[in-house]
This record gives structure tokens, C-alpha cells and sequence, in this order.
């Protein structure tokens, strides 16, 4: 397991996934492997591919994933890129699956940040057929390339996607609402900056009033309050976030064992 950041869930559940699997999981994190410094990630890609059965990479740049992918002989599995955030869209699909009990239908709205979670939502509900509204302040929609993508595997399979600025368009009757961070590893400096243009996109029963009547609410974790309200946050009856984050220990063994 490669770790260029920090993290409780994607470290815990992939150990703890692996254990359960019969296997057993080594993290190397910054201190432990200097890739890009000492040794290139084609080079690392296929040292491991020599000691290992399969790779779990949480990285700054999407391009290193697609190196391991490329030079190593085993396989890779993303566990987070500057693009993509892959596992925790299968821990929250699973997680609407098993309250629900179906996906298509569903509308899903994010208000939040264009990061990698929203990316990878995007290109989950568009495959999938499931509606998807995402409010984000200017400056910080998605990006192009991903939109583009969207819009091309939402016509095959019939989902509508709806992009825009206001967050209360985007929770319009929507079944599920989920938020993230605001601030991401990387961005410590943007806070102030970031902090002034997110105002009005904290997730609160006030802005909840538009979305369905039975709406949940999701967060990957870890939260700040500046993003959801308490309230909504620990409700125990709409809020997912604790079932969420165990499905993460799952959709990462379902990964290694595919």
C-alpha cells in the first residue's frame, strides 16, 4: 500500500479488509519509500509487482496511478488521485443500495467542492443511470475533461445530470445529498480564499427542505462543521455517514479479490 497522504479509513480498511481476506497488508508511506525522489514509479511499479499480489496507491497526481497501472505486473487499485476518488463512490453506491434497495431511480445531489469524490460521482451516476444535480461555488466546478466524459455516458445509459451554482437547485427533491470537504490535502493556503466562496453551500435541514422527503445525507469523512450542521450531520435517521465508512472495508476487499 503506497500512502503519499494521510488517511484513517482507506489505511484501516484496507488492513483490516485484507486480514479478513486471509492476506496480509504492508503500508509504505512517505517516510518509508521516497518515489519520484530515489526511484521513479515505473521502477517501484515493477519492484513490487516482484514482492507483491497487489498494489493500493493514495497519491497526489493521477498520472502516478497510471503509471503503476502501466509497468507494474499485478494488479493496481486507486485508492485516491488528485482526480479520482473511486472506492469511496463504491462505499457510497453501496451504501444507497442497502438503504433503498436500488440505484436507478434515485437522484443524488452534491454540494461541495468539483474534487476527485465529485468526479468520481459523476462518472459512477452516468454509467450507472442514476440522476445526479451537483451545485459548486464559480471557480470550483469540475473539471472538463471529467464533465465531458459525464455528459457522454449519461446519453447511453438515460441519466440526467444537472450542473450549477446554487446549492438549493441542487438538492431539489433529491434522494440523497452528499458533500466533502472544502479544503483538501494540498490546499492549506486556499483556506481564507475558499472559506469566503463556499459560504451558503453548508449542508442544513434549512436547505434540506428541498430535497425529498425522505433524502439521507452522506459526508466521506473526515467532516467540519462548516460543511454540514450538526443536526444533520448526527441525525440518526438520515444520516449514513458511519455506515458509509464501514462499506469502505468492503468495496476495497471486493477490489483486491476482482
Amino acid at each position: 500500500m503506497i500512502f503519499q497522504k494521510r488517511s484513517t479509513r482507506t489505511r484501516l480498511s484496507s488492513e483490516t479488509g485484507m486480514t479478513l481476506l486471509g492476506g496480509n497488508a504492508v503500508f509504505l508511506g512517505p517516510e518509508d519509500v521516497h518515489i519520484g525522489i530515489n526511484e521513479s514509479m515505473k521502477d517501484t511499479a515493477r519492484v513490487l509487482s516482484r514482492m507483491s499480489d497487489v498494489i493500493l496507491a493514495r497519491v497526489f497526481d493521477q498520472e502516478d496511478l497510471e503509471i503503476l497501472a502501466d509497468e507494474a505486473k499485478i494488479p493496481v487499485i486507486s485508492g485516491l488521485s488528485d482526480l479520482y476518488h473511486p472506492l469511496q463512490i463504491l462505499a457510497d453506491l453501496i451504501t444507497l443500495q442497502e438503504h433503498f434497495g436500488y440505484l436507478r431511480g434515485l437522484k443524488i445531489a452534491w454540494v461541495g467542492d468539483g474534487n476527485n469524490v465529485l468526479h468520481s460521482l459523476m462518472i459512477g451516476c452516468s454509467k450507472l443511470g442514476i440522476d445526479l444535480s451537483f451545485a459548486t461555488p464559480k471557480g470550483y466546478e469540475p473539471k472538463a475533461t471529467v464533465l465531458e466524459d459525464t455528459i457522454r455516458f449519461a446519453a447511453k445509459s438515460g441519466a440526467q445530470i444537472l450542473m450549477t451554482n446554487n446549492p438549493v437547485e441542487a438538492v431539489y427533491r433529491a434522494d440523497a445529498v452528499i458533500t466533502d470537504t472544502w479544503i483538501s490535502m494540498g490546499q492549506e493556503r486556499e483556506k481564507k480564499e475558499r472559506l469566503k466562496a463556499f459560504q451558503g453551500y453548508q449542508v442544513s435541514h434549512k436547505m434540506m427542505k428541498e430535497a425529498g422527503a425522505d433524502w439521507v445525507f452522506l459526508h466521506c469523512l473526515p467532516r467540519k462543521q462548516e460543511e454540514v450542521t450538526d443536526d444533520v450531520f448526527y441525525d440518526p435517521e438520515r444520516s449514513l455517514v458511519w455506515q458509509e465508512a464501514e462499506n469502505r472495508k468492503w468495496t476495497v476487499m471486493v477490489s483486491a479479490e476482482h
